[in-house]
């Protein structure tokens, strides 16, 4: 991605406040700590940090120039050649990410939920690249900086743009929305994520509907099937329809035919460790993991090839070649132990998600389960209804072990049933425990918020003696 200085100042309005000889194109950077010799420094704010007090550290490292917002700045501006003057940096950013999309002008994919996006985006990435040149957010690269910096590290040739969205507020994924405009929205799904913050799934199914907003005429929504969803897309159909006529709103371009998916609508051929095959739309696909919830976010996938004109043999092709990435269900053997790494994050659903996959597949197994975050007033019931879950669906020779102060609401609750499960402070404590009573050969799932990091439990594992 360079950008001329005409082509800058066309996509942020930008003020030239010194230009002394500064030609050709440019790149950005946001970090002074990656930033390299010719680049433009791009100072982001925040709540917590402010990017324009480490201008003198940009020019230090080589950067040509600077944007600021601040009339007040005291930078010493015969250290570059190019100063510019925005009202908002994050803005700037966005619009210079949007300017470079519409010019290199791909289909763009939109994906947020509240469970599985990042896996329903590297499934859809799996599938779309069997036939196109197809670019995606690295990692969880889901705020305005990460999607700003997935499409500006977007190749020229690339002719499918997925981008991941995640969210901790309203306006969040509207905002992002805005900035991508896509051409195929989608929603994984509505849970309990965030429900501290938004209060209810209600309004998480407000805020993840925003994703909608700003889809191009001509658009796709593909969504689960969730009546929250349906309710929340069909009263913003409703509310554009009303308004359309004084061009208050704009109509919704796909309100009135969205493609919704459910496991309902699949016949699960097969089902065992590292592996699922199951029917959908009378075609047989296969996955190389378990879990129902797998193949649920597959049927995005799917749909997304579908709309995008591809055949069902070339899907089947993509999805097959789909393996978890880091902390997603990622499978290690270490020291004799079977350890399943799914530690990225954790709520309610996914928790239970992960649990009945494990009970359906697994022979045996130990499930070390940490807290769970940002769940609001009701946290500690949210917990206990973990532990009632094991407790109907027990199997004898699937344990429990948990990690911290919410987790202990699980331990607690299967004791109370006269189920054994013991409940540890810290990580350390757990790994110790796990050298010294679980016997060799046993799958051990981790799975928790990201806040207990309990990918700390492998290593330990790997390292104590």
């Amino acid at each position: 991605m360079k950008f001329t200085l005409d082509e800058i100042i066309q996509a942020t309005d930008a003020k030239i406040i010194k230009n002394e000889g500064a030609k050709g194109t440019f790149t950005f950077s946001t970090d002074t700590r990656t930033i390299k010799p010719g680049e433009i420094y791009l100072p982001l704010k925040g709540e917590n940090f402010n990017g324009e007090k480490f201008i003198d550290k940009a020019l230090e490292a080589g950067a040509v120039g600077y944007f600021y917002t601040d009339a007040k700045c005291k930078v010493q501006s015969a250290k570059c050649d190019l100063i510019l003057q925005v009202k908002d940096t994050l803005t700037a950013y966005l619009e210079l990410a949007n300017f470079y999309r519409r010019k290199i002008n791909p289909k763009t994919i939109a994906i947020t939920g509240s469970n599985g996006k990042t896996t329903t985006k590297e499934m859809v990435y799996c599938v779309l690249s069997e036939k196109f040149k197809t670019h995606k957010s690295e990692l969880n690269f889901n705020n305005e900086i990460g999607v700003c910096k997935t499409i500006l590290s977007m190749p020229k040739d690339t002719e499918v743009l997925v981008l991941e969205m995640g969210m901790r507020g309203l306006g969040e994924i509207e905002l992002l929305s805005k900035y991508a405009e896509p051409d195929i929205s989608i929603i994984s799904n509505i849970g309990t994520a965030h429900v501290g913050r938004l209060g209810s799934r209600e309004n998480i199914a407000k805020a993840k509907c925003e994703i909608v907003k700003y889809m191009k005429e001509g658009g796709i929504l593909i969504a689960h099937d969730d009546e929250l969803i349906k309710k929340e897309i069909e009263a913003k159909s409703k509310k554009q329809k009303a308004k359309s006529e004084d061009n208050t709103f704009y109509l919704l371009p796909f309100a009135f035919c969205p493609t919704y998916f459910s496991l309902d609508n699949t016949k699960i051929v097969e089902s065992k460790i590292g592996y699922s095959k199951f029917i959908y739309k009378n075609h047989e696909y296969e996955l190389n993991i378990e879990g129902d919830y797998n193949i649920q976010n597959s049927l995005a996938a799917i749909e997304a090839g579908l709309s995008l004109g591809m055949g069902e043999g070339e899907i089947a092709k993509g999805l097959k070649k789909y393996s978890p990435i880091e902390k997603r269900w990622e499978i290690q053997e270490i020291k004799g132990y079977k350890m399943i790494n799914d530690s990225y994050n954790a709520n309610p659903d996914s928790m239970v998600a992960a649990i009945k996959t494990i009970i359906d597949n697994y022979p045996s197994a130990l499930l070390v389960l940490g807290d769970m975050g940002e769940l609001g007033e009701n946290e500690v019931e949210y917990h206990r209804q973990i532990g009632e879950f094991l407790v109907k669906n027990n199997k004898k020779d699937i344990n429990v072990i948990t990690v911290g102060k919410l987790a202990n609401e699980i331990t607690k609750t299967l004791n109370e049933k006269g189920i054994f499960s013991k409940n540890f402070d810290d990580n350390l404590q757990t790994s110790r425990y796990i050298l010294d009573n679980i016997k060799i050969g046993t799958t051990i799932v981790l799975k928790a918020s990201r806040i207990m990091k309990l990918e700390e439990i492998i290593d330990e594992v790997k390292t104590l003696k």
